[in-house]
């Protein structure tokens, strides 16, 4: 998630629609238009003629003209000053043990260890990818340094930040009755067929709150290990199910099963960076600057420039 007023504004001039912006940083469309009205009234200027997504084009003011073409270059000095400020610290040596939980282990931490190791090349890094759970008790257990979890951490020996934003959606197979329809209500989906992923996995805890929330009546269930799993059961045709939009991105692109919106609702969770609240010192200097690394970049857009590198996450 993005709350950066100025990459926002550069992004809503390039996308050239508020909704597509928000999709494309993984941010609410309140929370886009907050940021360029916040802007606004801190330049005093309208940047755009229109502000609203029922046109077929935004266009600029003179003030947004002007602002756009600085903007581009603020963003391009923060950039450089950042890996220069990187490369005074790439001294930084030792073993790094890092998990993930299985959505974000296996879509975003390859990524951010790949940028880690980039900087940090004398750092030894093994990594684990388990459950929810599994990876919050070995980070109890300091069995691992720092990890990347989705769902919800209530313990008191852990340190825990917010990174950015996942959307959760409901998939369903393309030949589901369901993919008829251009939106879903909660009536639609009682009495379907779910997949679901194992206890201790925070999308099964939250993909559980919400069907209780919902007053959903599940027909039957099937139970599958992993992510991968669970959306090449929806693949096959054996049910729907609720995922990260990260695990499904390929898919979606290849029309090889259909995402649904539901009525009035935007599904969405954090990913959070934990780590135990006590560590040596040689560990904690090197767990510090990993987690300073996740903490001041942009994600999204690092996972796009390794996309665009031929890196397949």
């Amino acid at each position: 998630m993005i709350n950066d007023p100025i990459k926002t504004f550069v992004t809503v001039v390039e996308l050239k629609k508020f909704s597509h912006t928000a999709e494309e940083l993984y941010l609410s469309n309140t929370s886009v238009n907050a940021q360029i009205e916040c802007l606004e009234q801190e330049l005093e200027a309208k940047l755009f003629n229109n502000s609203s997504d029922s046109s077929n084009h935004l266009e600029l003011t003179l003030a947004g003209e002007i602002y756009y073409k600085y903007a581009k270059q603020i963003i391009s000095l923060q950039d450089k000053s950042k890996e220069e400020i990187k490369n005074l610290t790439n001294m930084v040596t030792g073993s790094l043990r890092v998990g993930g939980s299985y959505t974000i282990g296996e879509y975003i931490l390859p990524f951010a260890v790949t940028e880690f190791a980039a900087h940090y090349p004398g750092v030894e890094i093994e990594t684990s990818i388990a459950n929810t759970e599994e990876i919050i008790q070995a980070v109890r257990r300091n069995q691992l340094d720092v990890a990347l979890v989705e769902g919800e951490v209530n313990h008191t020996d852990i340190q825990i930040h917010s990174i950015m934003e996942d959307e959760i959606i409901l998939v369903v197979p393309n030949q589901h009755p369901l993919a008829k329809l251009p939106i879903a209500t909660s009536e639609h989906l009682q009495d379907q067929v779910w997949i679901l992923r194992e206890s201790g996995s925070g999308t099964r805890a939250f993909s559980d709150k919400l069907i209780k929330e919902w007053g959903i009546n599940v027909r039957k269930s099937y139970v599958f290990g992993s992510g991968q799993a669970v959306k090449q059961a929806v693949i096959a045709g054996l049910g729907i199910a609720l995922v990260s939009r990260w695990i499904v991105r390929k898919e979606l692109n290849a029309k090889e099963l259909k995402s649904l919106r539901i009525k009035g609702k935007r599904l969405t969770r954090s990913f959070y960076l934990i780590e135990p609240k006590n560590q040596n010192q040689e560990t904690n200097e090197v767990t510090e600057a990993f987690t300073e690394q996740l903490l001041g970049q942009d994600l999204i857009t690092s996972w796009r420039k390794l996309t665009k590198k031929g890196i397949d996450l």
